[in-house]
């Protein structure tokens, strides 16, 4: 019996001159690729809507901390806080998703500077309330939280603006999620006084921070979203790949079999070739094959996926007012920090010059730019973990080195809110009288204690700033 195959379609369509080619390739097939992409586009639409409405049906806070005076806490602290939240994550069935639309909530961790005041919140959900306070309290007892209203409501939300003008960016991963960038550890130095060893980074911010005039606000968010352990998996995989071994297949009938044909090759190779070399390119590379750089990567990746992990991303808007605005301070000031943390050997954060960077090029120039403030402002205000650039991969170790409360010792911030120390309980029978109010912005204000104060009512929040503040402030 023979098999016959007519190829003349095939001949003919290959004779075609190139325009009829793609016209009848378009006719024939081409119409499914477009289709897949606008099924593919409908379907990230429906998933966005679903999930808005879901999240209307949820309310969200902000919350301001203060910690005490003569901080001593390390990094690690606020590591242990990261921890805590992580018991937020949370699985999501197939229906929940596509049809309720439901998805792992987050947190946001903010610093922000408005006129040169100081202070760092945390947006959460409600429903965390609790969660986000009790893993504050647990590192830093004499700590004060108070809900506080938004602070994104004081300047225009329309760009372009009469009166304001914004510049902001999301910071990126320059490499691969696996390698490290440089953590609070590699900042302690074995000289000076026990207690100035360690060179908080933060320092740099916190003077930016307090250098802005009358006029200016510096906003940086950073979203963490609790995530599970799949992404240790995938840390394995890039170190086999420095090793040049052969990825782990599942157990199950295939490999068995692929197994035994495996040992009958070595045992026919064995008679006319060399089985010693052949097992020793399937191990592939062993430690001291690796070149320094090499073995500094697989150390550092190793390290990494041995602490709890988040999702994030990190954002910063700077807003001010025309006549006052000035780049080359701020926003290129706050570049200067995050690139402390560049380790160039492993990784390193970058501005997103390539989406959300507010700098255009080459063509439409000014409603490129005016599209790209308007975008990056309306994905902060919303703390949106969708908006921008998908999220990278941190541990816990990374988020801590990047925010945390800075060390007395080591930063002097003056009108950065502090808590005023250990409080107690005081006499009941001892009278109570009003005590006069210390300027700062009204934002800060309209929120409800919920710190350790004992009783102490919001509106006292500016009575410990640590310094007088600067004239140009708006006073109550």
């Amino acid at each position: 019996m023979n098999i016959v195959i007519n190829t003349s379609g095939i001949d003919q369509f290959f004779s075609l001159p190139p325009n009829q080619m793609m016209w009848v390739f378009f006719r024939d097939f081409g119409w499914l690729i477009l289709a897949g992409i606008f099924l593919y586009g409908v379907t990230l639409v429906y998933l966005f809507w679903i999930r808005l409405q879901w999240q209307k049906s949820h309310r969200t806070i902000l919350l301001a901390i203060d910690i005490p005076r003569g901080n001593e806490q390390s990094p690690k602290a606020v590591e242990n806080i990261f921890t805590y939240l992580a018991g937020a994550h949370g699985s999501i069935n197939f229906f929940e998703k596509w049809f309720k639309g439901e998805f792992q909530k987050h947190f946001s961790f903010e610093i922000v500077s408005l006129e040169g005041y100081t202070q760092f919140l945390v947006h959460t959900p409600a429903e965390f309330r609790n969660l986000v306070e009790s893993s504050i309290y647990s590192q830093y007892p004499d700590a004060e939280i108070s809900e506080v209203d938004d602070y994104t409501d004081t300047v225009p939300h329309r760009y372009p603006d009469e009166e304001y003008d914004i510049w902001g960016t999301e910071f990126i991963q320059a490499k691969p999620w696996f390698f490290p960038i440089k953590s609070y550890l590699e900042f302690e130095h074995q000289m000076g006084p026990a207690e100035t060893q360690f060179k908080d980074p933060m320092a740099s911010l916190m003077d930016l921070c307090g250098s802005l005039r009358q006029g200016e606000q510096l906003w940086f968010q950073m979203l963490i979203i609790p995530t599970g352990f799949d992404w240790v998996k995938d840390s394995e995989k890039e170190i086999d790949k420095i090793f040049e071994r052969k990825g782990k297949s599942k157990p199950g009938w295939i490999s068995k079999f692929m197994e035994w044909l495996g040992e009958a090759s070595e045992a026919i190779y064995s008679i006319w070739g060399d089985i010693e070399s052949k097992k020793k390119e399937e191990r592939g590379r062993t430690m001291m094959d690796l070149t320094p750089a090499e073995k500094r990567r697989v150390e550092s990746i190793q390290l990494k996926s041995s602490k709890l992990g988040f999702e994030a991303k990190f954002r910063f808007v700077y807003v001010a007012k025309k006549e006052v605005l000035n780049k080359s301070k701020v926003a290129y000031g706050f570049v200067g920090y995050m690139k402390q943390f560049a380790a160039l050997d492993l990784n390193n954060l970058k501005p997103d010059i390539d989406m959300t960077f507010t700098r255009t090029a080459y063509f439409f120039t000014k409603s490129r730019l005016e599209a790209k403030k308007r975008r990056i402002f309306n994905a902060y205000i919303r703390r949106s973990d969708a908006r921008g650039r998908r999220p990278g991969l941190y541990n816990i170790e990374e988020l801590a080195t990047i925010w945390h409360f800075p060390i007395e010792a080591n930063v002097k911030a003056a009108m950065m809110q502090k808590a005023p120390g250990r409080k107690a309980d005081a006499p009941a029978s001892l009278p109570l009288a009003e005590e006069p109010i210390a300027p700062l912005p009204d934002i800060f204000k309209n929120g409800t204690s919920n710190g350790t104060s004992n009783g102490t009512p919001a509106s006292k929040l500016g009575a410990d700033v640590q310094a007088s503040p600067p004239p140009n402030l708006p006073f109550v």
